[in-house]
């Protein structure tokens, strides 16, 4: 008995371990809500962290999007335009990765640098081109 309650005491520490180390969950927003915003002209940014040679490979990028790369986002957060962000400012990441993971990470450092309103979109790059986004031609580097 004494063993089972301690493997079970033991068990409930991993779990809240796990939990601790998982990082806060972000929301989402469909390419349809994003539309609706940016037609209303509602103040948005959008951050867009497809790898350098997603990026390079095309031409377009969602109309006002500042194209980033996700591992130096942390480092980018002392210059402008993110470093005058208001941190009420809803911000939506975007990438071109299966299951958006590039756009979640980049919104995980944006919410843990206190940014309170960020949201991934749904389905990246490719949903946004489906549902007919506005798009424009990216800045050349």
């Amino acid at each position: 008995m004494r063993v089972y309650l301690f493997a079970l005491f033991v068990l409930g520490l991993s779990v809240v371990a796990v939990q601790a180390q998982t990082p806060p969950a972000v929301p989402t927003i469909t390419a349809k809500e994003l539309k609706a915003k940016l037609a209303g002209n509602e103040p948005i940014m959008i951050i867009d962290v497809r790898s350098p040679q997603g990026y390079a490979a095309s031409s377009t990028t969602i109309k006002g999007a500042i194209h980033f790369k996700v591992r130096k986002i942390k480092s980018r957060l002392k210059y402008a335009p993110l470093k005058d962000l208001p941190k009420d400012r809803e911000i939506v990441t975007y990438c071109a990765c299966p299951n958006d993971e590039s756009s979640i990470s980049a919104a995980q450092v944006l919410q843990a640098s206190g940014f309170k309103r960020v949201r991934v979109l749904q389905g990246g790059w490719s949903g946004w081109l489906q549902a007919k986004g506005p798009v424009e031609p990216r800045v050349k580097t």
